[in-house]
């Protein structure tokens, strides 16, 4: 194979892993200056990327580190778009705890606070 059949565009391989619903979105996204090749800062949705290449980039509120494994052909099924990709990434539980009130209804304005500030509390 050449060297141009085993590079493909960042914006278009995160497309295909599912890391974005859209190319429009992966391109803002390496445009926004967060994304890293290999350790190195990219901004241009251009950039080619290969089997081996390690990504840092984020997505919500965490920050996925990957290692391409192998480049697709298509945006075909999660578990299709899962075998492209290994996640080096620590996992994170960014589930919020349960609210406490009583459960007599509908929580008041002040509980609703106290809820939010809980909320806040397990985000950081």
């Amino acid at each position: 194979m050449s060297e141009s059949a085993q590079k493909i565009r960042i914006d278009k391989w995160l497309w295909q892993a599912r890391f974005v619903k859209t190319r429009s979105l992966a391109a803002k996204l390496v445009t926004a200056g967060h994304m890293r090749v290999n350790g190195t800062k990219i901004a241009k949705p251009a950039q080619a990327v290969g089997p081996d290449d390690v990504l840092t980039f984020p997505i919500g509120t965490q920050i996925r580190v990957v290692r391409i494994l192998a480049l697709g052909t298509r945006r075909g099924p999660a578990p299709e778009a899962q075998a492209l990709y290994h996640d080096l990434s620590e996992p994170q539980n960014d589930v919020p705890a349960a609210p406490r009130y009583e459960g007599k209804g509908r929580p008041d304005k002040r509980e609703r606070r106290q809820i939010d500030l809980l909320r806040a509390r397990n985000l950081e």
